[in-house]
């Protein structure tokens, strides 16, 4: 058995350590750290490197694990955050007037909850600018939130091939085109198909639109969702929603 030391092993040697745990102190990189230190993830973006490793992606290791849902298509969920940096010291990143920011926008994988993209922006784009540049997957489910509602760029994802679910916002002018027979007690108020009004908006989206209306049990909330899906039963759309905000990926 090879008891020797590895060459990756070897190869660290040669990285600073001292100067690399400076850096970690004068930023605080490690503070509240119980497990991985900063030259844990260091040491693993190394090896990636020296190994020629084209993804840290680990999809194949969740293909089979189920997402709680009937539904044997990939499913991801899309959602921003905004992390707040010091003006003085990331002059690049302008947000406010006191304050710089980026925007990580990640599109992440619920079977295994992997990120399979990931977006960097300033702190200023919108949320919705990222479906300009979003890899879509036909057959796939998007759940997303209503920042990204945006009915022209939500078409095109429809045209792909691909399904999206998301929440309508207040206001929404459209109307019924016909309604499919609910069941209250489980929830769902209302399940239809809607069509968009206004001139620009309907050119915008010039298909049905599925409109399901759901009262939460949990909050008391009423909730609409919109999809472009026509075949998945009501509360399977509603469960995909909330699967999304269970993820972790948004509040």
């Amino acid at each position: 058995m090879n008891i020797g030391r590895t060459l990756f092993a070897q190869i660290m040697e040669y990285v600073p350590w001292k100067t690399f745990g400076r850096i970690v102190d004068r930023h605080g990189g490690d503070a509240g750290v119980r497990t991985l230190d900063c030259a844990d993830p260091f040491r693993v973006m190394a090896f990636a490197q020296l190994t020629w490793r084209e993804s840290l992606r680990a999809r194949e290791l969740y293909a089979t694990e189920s997402t709680g849902l009937d539904i044997d298509a990939t499913i991801y969920a899309l959602d921003s955050t905004t992390i707040d940096l010091c003006l003085s010291l990331f002059d690049w990143a302008p947000f406010r007037s006191t304050k710089a920011a980026v925007k990580m926008h990640t599109l992440l994988d619920l079977r295994g909850n992997i990120p399979t993209f990931i977006h960097i922006s300033d702190g200023k784009m919108g949320d919705v600018n990222v479906l300009d540049i979003l890899p879509v997957e036909a057959g796939a489910f998007y759940v997303m939130d209503r920042g990204y509602l945006d009915f022209a760029r939500l078409f095109t994802m429809h045209q792909a091939g691909a399904f999206f679910v998301t929440r309508a916002k207040r206001g929404m002018n459209a109307r019924r085109v016909y309604s499919t027979k609910s069941d209250r007690s489980t929830g769902i108020i209302c399940d239809q198909s809607v069509h968009l009004n206004g001139y620009y908006v309907s050119k915008d989206y010039p298909e049905h639109l599925r409109r399901i209306r759901f009262n939460d049990p949990e909050s008391g909330k009423t909730l609409v969702f919109l999809t472009n899906n026509t075949t998945l039963p009501p509360l399977t759309i509603a469960a995909l929603y909330i699967s999304f905000t269970a993820s972790g990926i948004t509040s």
